[in-house]
């Protein structure tokens, strides 16, 4: 075995004590499936995770359906579908999955090894998305209740500010109360073939990167980028409130 194989043999080791510590102990059946990337697949016989992918994102909508159905009462239809899309969408996904090393836990083919697979938004989501179906076979939807609440544990925090308005309104609005001009939106880069093109867009404050997202259409990606800048977290890494702090005394527009 060489040093590729089997650091993906322990990366995978790994992820499936922290899913057995979530869900519980048990096989999963197709555990390795939910893990291996179509490149992978067409240099072997493995089975790559697009079917699984397929059931998982039906049992994810439905058990972040359950929970925030559950956690908010007093939210109308429309917040609640705007709560959902922006806690399953690829990049609140991939977040968590690199969070917990899944990148490091795909069998990618020798093409997809070599570039920047393993740390794709869309690659990693779709993982996340195999693994929830297989733990949902395995465990049943109790399982997979199990392991998507605590996918979406942390975006959850931030419930509330998820069903408001469209984040590209929110965060124009943001910016401008600050006295700059609304951001703009660029394409980053585009993947894939024509038929299915993955989309990366980044959102700028003048020059300055907001944040950057995927989407499998330049409306979705900009959404995705749009919320990705609005999140505390990367607000703080963009310096909106450095930027904040310097519209306050008057910055040259």
């Amino acid at each position: 075995m060489t040093a590729k194989e089997q650091a993906l043999v322990d990366a995978r080791a790994r992820l499936e004590a922290r899913v057995a510590a979530i869900v519980g102990e048990g096989p999963i059946a197709r555990f390795e499936e939910a893990l291996t990337h179509p490149s992978f697949a067409n240099e072997s016989t493995a089975a790559d995770n697009q079917r699984l992918e397929f059931l998982g994102d039906a049992v994810l909508g439905l058990c972040v359906s359950e929970l925030l159905a559950k956690t908010q009462p007093e939210a109308d239809e429309g917040t609640l579908t705007r709560m959902r899309s922006a806690l399953v969408n690829a990049e609140a996904l991939a977040q968590w999955a690199r969070t917990e090393g899944i990148g490091e836990a795909l069998a990618l083919g020798k093409g997809a090894c070599s570039g920047t697979e393993r740390e794709q938004t869309n690659v990693l989501a779709d993982a996340v998305e195999a693994l929830v179906a297989s733990v949902y076979e395995a465990h049943g939807l109790q399982g997979a209740r199990k392991l998507v609440e605590h996918v979406v544990r942390e975006p959850m925090r931030e419930a509330p500010s998820l069903g408001s308005r469209d984040p590209k309104s929110m965060l124009q609005e943001h910016v401008q109360a600050r006295g700059y001009a609304a951001p703009t939106y660029r394409v980053k880069g585009m993947r894939g073939p024509p038929h299915d093109p993955t989309f990366e867009v980044e959102v700028l404050l003048g020059e300055e990167v907001l944040g950057v997202a995927e989407g499998r259409s330049k409306r979705v990606a900009e959404r995705a980028a749009a919320l990705a800048a609005l999140s505390p977290t990367l607000a703080r890494s963009a310096r909106l409130e450095e930027l904040s702090a310097e519209a306050s005394v008057g910055p040259e527009v």
